[in-house]
């Protein structure tokens, strides 16, 4: 969503805590070393350091032999507080209004300036919508270095050669077909190729083929080369990265063109951003950090597949992919452009005030290009087949299997990795927990219960289990994962090769031959002509797991698979196994902007995200306490009244390396986005000024969480 409040100060803090900022500064009787610069002889650098109440740029003098090399943007070195720092030098000024002597800069790392300006005021930007620091924003902006590659720079940015802009031109930019057959498609090309900044969403029919996913989007950046601008694309993951790499590299010449990804390694990825920042490849493709590349003359910004969960940045301060390219878009007029398969409410927002316009195909293009979709428990399948509802393969699902294996690949979508991935009571269908760490139990391989289970967590064996619901003893299998189901597939379809994605073992692509391809949600290889059918296990399971997205984050699963099989005029078939819900319902109309509506709706009439913005503040209670009360108090002064809940204790999850106390608690603040400046300001100073003055413990501060609630 756009940020409301991209334009408040770097931080706000209190007038008492300015003095502990002060300490790496000489006191007035301490007289600077070495001579300034006479000109513009204060830099004002930002110290690397996550501590929030360090975040704002502190001023260093210039020494005159530094002089050349020590400008905006590049790395330095500090001293601060009796240590050395890394930092940024955000500006250079001709005074300082320190009211003291300035200790000198005390190396320039390198001479490359790294942090470029429109850079320095996305971070920035980011750092605030998210109440965040800017430090925490560079360390995924700006890529490590490794000074080696810095030597090529200057002659790197040189720039381009008629030859390089005549191969540029030589390359065929395709057909505007695809594009023309959507609503609103062709006339978003012709402003994109006329220099123009549209903002659209679009949701591609395809998976594959001339009319897949990558494909539209590579036209959309070759148009936006074509009017001598520059591009920034984010997708998820490096299978995404690869197909798209691919069908720009059709379209653009390979210099133009520069990937960036933390997974090729620190060299490639510094190489790329280096040509990035010389301005010699316009376009930059990647996956989340690249949100952030120098792109010169930008003038367009696309991100795939925003509801997957990967878009978000892990560390704090968990900004998404999303949210980075649209306040990017904001600040630099660029145009923007949304795709998926499905659509997430977050971007139905945006069409719905009419920030971004949706590209969309007319129903006939629709019922032309997608599979046929079956649900196993409607009411016709559930009298043709009374067990269909309770069977793990229900007979429609077989036969569409049968039939598929005969034209093509066949692909099995199933919700989790494994064999017997969990253990359930055989009384009561409790989830059996280890008694050490509450982790979920489980047994590896095909010996089934009979083997002796164990924690999936902290590995230790429960040969001795009971149920503390009913005190039951003996277990059963709460799911069935991949590797079963792959099978009991191989058994049931003798002689047909069976192939499995998942965990470590993901694979990109498969063949037209006939197999079965049985993957798990997010896994699914992409066959070469498109899938004969697919079979989408585990619905019901998919749609209860407890989180306000579940429903949305399957459908997005199911309209991803789905898009990877045939059209319904070749014989592509869909059968999902799930209750007859609105989700199931906008698969069989493939209606993914009808959902996304429908499920905004409801938001919007509960009051949750993003109807509305969201933090979350967990830590120990009593410091979560002081802090939300902190809050309270002041944006009561400023007249802005919260929505509150909590603090509850934490549902734990996940191994106990990678989860929080389990004394802590969490109280969620919900506020609308006009008062959004306001409160994140606020959470901002209040985060800061109890760091400087530590009254209390540290407490996690996470705005616009996907997965809080």
């Amino acid at each position: 969503m756009v940020a409301d409040d991209s334009s408040q100060p770097l931080l706000d803090l209190p007038a008492a805590v300015q003095p502990s900022l002060l300490q790496g500064f000489p006191s007035r009787k301490q007289q600077a070393g070495p001579q300034f610069s006479d000109h513009l002889p204060v830099a004002r650098v930002l110290v690397e350091s996550s501590l929030p109440h360090l975040d704002r740029p502190f001023d260093y003098g210039v020494p005159a032999g530094l002089d050349d090399d020590a400008q905006p943007g590049v790395r330095v070195k500090v001293k601060f507080n009796g240590q050395d720092l890394s930092g940024f030098i955000m500006e250079r000024v001709a005074e300082s209004d320190a009211g003291h002597t300035l200790l000198p800069l005390a190396k320039v790392v390198s001479p490359v300036p790294v942090l470029t300006p429109e850079v320095r005021d996305l971070v920035t930007a980011v750092a605030s919508r998210y109440a965040g620091t800017v430090s925490d924003v560079l360390r995924v902006a700006v890529p490590p270095r490794v000074a080696r590659l810095e030597k090529m720079y200057p002659a790197s940015a040189e720039a381009p050669t008629a030859e390089t802009e005549e191969s540029a031109a030589a390359k065929d930019p395709g057909s505007d077909a695809a594009w023309a057959s959507f609503r609103n498609g062709s006339a978003f090309l012709r402003h994109l190729k006329d220099g123009g900044s549209p903002r659209a969403v679009l949701n591609p029919l395809q998976g594959y083929g001339p009319a897949g996913w990558p494909q539209l989007l590579a036209q959309a950046i070759a148009a936006a080369h074509a009017s001598g601008r520059g591009a920034v694309v984010v997708v998820p993951d490096n299978r995404d990265l690869d197909r798209l790499e691919e069908a720009v590299g059709a379209l653009l010449p390979e210099q133009a063109v520069a990937r960036l990804t933390a997974e090729d390694g620190p060299t490639p990825r510094y190489e790329n951003f280096l040509r990035i920042l010389a301005g010699t490849a316009r376009v930059a493709i990647g996956t989340r950090s690249a949100a952030y590349a120098p792109v010169k003359d930008l003038g367009l910004v696309v991100c795939w597949d925003d509801g997957d969960d990967l878009h978000s940045e892990q560390r704090a301060p968990y900004a998404h992919a999303r949210e980075v390219l649209l306040l990017r878009a904001e600040q630099s007029g660029a145009a923007c452009l949304l795709a998926a398969h499905s659509r997430s409410t977050e971007v139905q927002r945006l069409t719905e005030t009419g920030w971004a316009l949706p590209v969309e195909a007319d129903r006939t293009l629709v019922r032309r290009a997608v599979p046929r979709v079956v649900n196993t428990a409607d009411s016709f399948e559930q009298e043709r087949d009374p067990l269909a509802r309770i069977a793990r393969l229900p007979g429609a699902a077989w036969r569409a299997a049968k039939e598929g294996l005969e034209r093509g690949p066949v692909l099995v979508q199933v919700a989790r990795a494994g064999y017997a991935p969990s253990l359930v009571c055989d009384d009561c269908r409790e989830p059996a927990r280890c008694a050490a760490c509450q982790g979920p139990l489980a047994v590896a391989g095909a010996s089934g219960t009979s083997a002796l289970p164990q924690c999936r967590w902290c590995s230790t064996p429960a040969p001795e289990w009971h149920c503390t619901h009913c005190n039951g003893r003996k277990l059963r299998r709460g799911a069935t994962g991949v590797i079963r189901t792959a099978e009991e597939l191989g058994r049931a379809f003798p002689g047909k090769t069976v192939i499995t994605s998942s965990g470590d073992q993901v694979k990109a692509r498969v063949t037209n031959s006939k197999a079965l391809v049985v993957a798990t949600v997010g896994a699914e290889p992409v066959a070469e002509g498109g899938y004969a059918a697919a079979l989408l296990l585990d619905g019901d399971s998919l749609l209860r797991r407890e989180s306000l997205r579940a429903s949305e984050d399957t459908v997005r699963r199911w309209f991803n698979a789905g898009a990877l099989v045939r059209p319904a005029t070749e014989g592509g078939l869909v059968v999902v196994t799930a209750a007859d819900t609105a989700a199931v319902g906008a698969l069989l109309r493939w209606d993914p902007a009808g959902y996304a509506e429908r499920e905004l709706s409801l938001r919007a009439e509960l009051q949750l995200p993003p109807a509305v913005r969201i933090a979350s503040i967990t830590g120990p209670r009593a410091a979560v306490g002081h802090f939300s009360g902190a809050v309270a108090a002041q944006l009561e002064q400023a007249g802005v009244r919260l929505r509150t809940a909590g603090p509850a204790p934490l549902i734990l999850s996940g191994p106990p390396s990678t989860r929080r106390s389990p004394e802590d608690v969490r109280t969620l603040l919900f506020f609308p986005y006009a008062q959004a400046a306001a409160v994140t300001r606020v959470l901002r100073a209040t985060r800061a000024a109890t760091a400087a003055k530590r009254s209390a413990e540290p407490v996690q501060l996470r705005l616009d969480g996907v997965d809080v609630l």
